[in-house]
């Protein structure tokens, strides 16, 4: 598939998971073509990062499940910040482990899965919709009964791909993709390259296999679809990009302009003008070197 054509699968109102960690292997490129459309008023489920503040920024998101929004190398996403700070969406607060346990209940097809995590905690006062149930057994623990993240649709970006929804990631984490995948009743796994099945064990070993074909509705080849963000060993997070997309989140006027040059386009617009961007960056590095001499 294009990411166009998984983006006509999508309507507004839907509930979307999108995968990754912070600023580490966001499917960025599927999130561009989701700005390039009209959808809108978007719950999204996500360990956020870039992916939410582009969203947030244009106005999509009416609800956001997640445990944090982050940049990493930025502890907070501008634009989260402000959409928070602003009113501009709400925020349903979940821990990491409480996360994780809702996609699992999903991904099992359960209504809520019992766990320790959040007791005692202000996750239990900040999301009052949160419940609590007794264990049937005889030590009657009280437990925290994590709803299911059932999603509509998930967004994951990975290392490789075959042309029949298998999946590898060959970084240091699986970030969770795979249950996004299985929580979904549709699943698009964007990657840096589509290979043949046999040679998705060539280099690494089955345990990089994350995503299988059952639970994926669509592949899309996306060659640096994970910029900015990281997508190790493929590339590193764009550290100098990011900062540029965060002083520019910071001022209306600074954002229309980085709009404009970056996001006005289609991705093939968006790939020449960071590539544009790093030449200029490295010809004022020329320069002021020069200059110092």
């Amino acid at each position: 598939m294009t990411a166009e054509q998984v983006v006509g699968r999508l309507d507004s109102g839907m509930t979307i998971g999108i995968g990754g960690w912070g600023s580490r292997r966001k499917p960025m490129a599927l999130v561009r073509a989701l700005l390039r459309s009209d959808i809108t008023d978007l719950t999204v489920v996500s360990y956020g990062g870039p992916d939410i503040g582009l969203l947030a920024a244009a106005g999509r998101i009416r609800t956001l499940v997640a445990a944090f929004a982050t940049l990493d190398s930025i502890p907070l996403e501008p634009h989260f910040t402000a959409a928070r700070q602003q009113g501009g969406l709400e925020l349903v607060e979940l821990d990491e482990a409480m996360f994780m346990w809702g996609l699992t209940a999903a991904a099992h097809r359960l209504p809520f899965l019992p766990i320790r995590a959040g007791l005692g905690s202000d996750v239990m006062r900040v999301n009052p919709r949160l419940r609590t149930v007794t264990s049937p057994y005889e030590d009657a623990e009280e437990l925290v009964a994590v709803p299911a993240l059932r999603l509509d649709a998930a967004l994951v970006h990975l290392n490789r791909a075959d042309p029949y929804g298998n999946a590898q990631y060959l970084g240091p984490d699986p970030y969770f993709d795979d249950l996004f995948c299985q929580a979904a009743d549709a699943a698009y796994v964007s990657c840096e390259r589509i290979v043949d099945t046999a040679d998705l064990l060539k280099d690494a070993g089955p345990q990089t296999l994350l995503v299988q074909r059952p639970f994926v509705t669509g592949v899309v080849e996306t060659p640096n679809g994970a910029h900015f963000t990281s997508c190790v060993p493929d590339h590193d997070r764009d550290e100098s990009f990011q900062r540029a997309y965060a002083r520019a989140a910071r001022d209306p006027r600074s954002w229309r302009d980085f709009t404009e040059r970056f996001l006005s386009g289609d991705e093939d617009a968006y790939q020449a003008a960071v590539a544009a961007f790093h030449e200029e960056a490295a010809e004022d590095t020329d320069a002021a070197g020069e200059v110092a001499r």
